[in-house]
């Protein structure tokens, strides 16, 4: 002991009554947020960074900064993963310049602009495709489908699911990329009967449906990258939780943290 105090530069007495010190209320605290952080982490499957714990401690009634969030999860080694996506880039043809970009500057309310994409999700041995619809106003996710193959009757069917839960009116403005399943007559023949106003990306501007782009990488990095799904079913009931968990109480961080469905409700 004797040794170890003079390397510290200590006396024994100072040691043995620092050894013996309650914890300060500083350190109390810590661990009381730290516990609080680790339930968050694990509810979100490791997907959540400092901001988004932050904001659920501060939810919860807990006076922190995020600094302090911060310097928690680094010395808990609470590292939020995150998916690498590879985006796809089609060719563009004469067929789809006809359908230009009509995204307005701006989107006031539901129901305004609904943007929509496929993405390509890994089972043993195959490949699924999910089809999907989110209205931009909110980042709600108002309609979804999983197919075996990527076809035009893949992104009509998650479009009249949306269908299902919304009713919007003549003049919505639904953008999508220039692939085969959306140029295609099936798809475009649909929207006209609506009175829907179709809108596709510029050519190699992939960015212009950047909100899609950023709920795919949500989706993989928090529900499917690290997990292995054995049959249809085990895929399905993921995408189904998650898509639940995503509308009704993700904190979206465009959304100054509320839950699609929360900002929805507020703005009404």
């Amino acid at each position: 002991m004797s040794k170890l105090c003079r390397a510290l530069e200590v006396t024994r007495a100072g040691y043995y009554a620092w050894r013996n010190r309650w914890p300060s209320q500083h350190r109390l605290m810590d661990a009381a947020l730290l516990e609080r952080m680790r339930e968050h982490f694990h509810d979100s499957r490791g997907t959540y960074g400092s901001p988004r714990l932050h904001y659920l401690l501060r939810r919860d009634g807990m006076r922190v900064s995020c600094k302090r969030v911060t310097r928690l999860m680094q010395g808990d080694d609470m590292k939020a993963r995150a998916a690498r996506i590879y985006r796809r880039m089609p060719g563009t043809t004469a067929f789809f310049a006809k359908i230009p970009n009509r995204l307005p500057d701006s989107v006031t309310g539901p129901n305004q602009v609904w943007v929509g994409d496929i993405t390509f999700l890994r089972l043993p041995g195959r490949w699924r495709y999910l089809a999907t619809v989110m209205d931009k106003y909110s980042r709600r996710i108002v309609g979804w489908e999983l197919g075996l193959h990527r076809k035009a009757e893949l992104t009509v069917t998650a479009f009249n699911k949306a269908l299902t839960v919304r009713r919007p009116p003549r003049g919505l403005v639904y953008h999508s990329d220039r692939g085969t399943e959306y140029g295609g007559y099936v798809f475009t023949d649909r929207l006209k009967k609506l009175g829907v106003v179709q809108s596709m990306n510029r050519p190699k501007s992939m960015n212009d449906n950047a909100h899609m782009e950023s709920f795919f990488h949500s989706l993989k990095s928090e529900e499917i990258t690290g997990r292995r799904f054995d049959s249809e079913q085990a895929l399905l009931d993921a995408l189904h939780g998650y898509m639940r968990r995503y509308n009704r109480s993700r904190p979206h961080s465009a959304l100054g943290y509320l839950s699609p469905i929360d900002y929805e409700r507020q703005a009404a």
